[in-house]
């Protein structure tokens, strides 16, 4: 693409770029994650300033260029998804999901598929979907994309699914309890979480009109997805340490309401 490009993109961050321009990067549906060069993008009066907000969709009209920076001119159809934006917790998942999703795939790789998951992935967090679930289901159907697929269809040994089921992180996939012996460091998931775990792993986000995980299950899976992600694909975005972060602050505040017992049992 050159000279005047038509596209569509969801911004997935902005940061300063000498005294009064901004570096945007946008993933494109045409043309993948592209880093755009605003000029004087932080001065009050930039013509494209609402537009260039994290998490907005637009259709853009611009110069997407095969090296170095592209350039935006116009945009319209503005889609601004605000719960995003205000909700310090929805916001932190949601630049969990971009991370992610800048760690998979270089710069310019055109990832069709992936661009209208995450900007329904948006539209559901917008629409107050538990962003634990939904960033779970991203991270899950991104391991292949890392070149680590899960083998969650049977037994990894022997192919079997019967009702007594682990998951091997030294297998990437599923244990039966014949198999259990095989690896001593297995997981010991209980079933609901193996559940979910399997169904997250394969399920079109498009396709999610409701979804209730109970939060015992949620901090299992979790547990699950960490591990995959630091031991197995080898990172660590500096947004899940923020969320890791919130969870410590959200406990410490509900332990610090609890009324507080003394000697002889009586709440201070």
């Amino acid at each position: 693409m050159s000279g005047n490009d038509t596209f569509t993109g969801i911004v997935m961050y902005r940061k300063n770029y000498r005294e009064a321009d901004v570096l945007t990067k946008v993933l494109t549906r045409e043309a993948g994650k592209r880093m755009f060069f605003l000029k004087n993008g932080k001065r009050p009066s930039y013509a494209l300033a609402s537009e260039t907000l994290p998490y907005t969709y637009a259709t853009y009209e611009g110069r997407l260029n095969p090296t170095g920076l592209s350039f935006l001119n116009t945009a319209k159809q503005a889609t601004h998804f605000r719960l995003l934006n205000e909700d310090i917790e929805v916001n932190a998942y949601a630049t969990y999901i971009l991370s992610l999703i800048d760690a998979a795939f270089e710069d310019r790789v055109i990832i069709t598929g992936w661009f209208d998951q995450i900007l329904a992935a948006f539209a559901k967090l917008n629409d107050h979907f538990d962003p634990q679930v939904i960033s779970q289901i991203i991270a899950l159907k991104l391991l292949p994309d890392f070149g680590v697929p899960l083998q969650l269809q049977g037994c990894v040994m022997c192919g079997e699914l019967t009702d007594e089921m682990d998951f091997s992180d030294k297998y990437h996939g599923l244990l039966c309890s014949k198999h259990f012996n095989t690896d001593r460091h297995r997981l010991n998931m209980t079933p609901k979480a193996l559940y979910y775990l399997r169904l997250f792993s394969n399920i079109d986000i498009t396709q999610v009109n409701s979804i209730n995980v109970h939060q015992e299950t949620k901090v299992e899976l979790q547990r699950v997805i960490d591990l995959i992600y630091d031991n197995t694909v080898g990172i660590h975005v500096r947004a899940r340490s923020f969320i890791e972060q919130m969870d410590t602050w959200q406990q410490a505040l509900i332990a610090s309401r609890k009324p507080k017992v003394g000697p002889n049992n009586e709440q201070q």
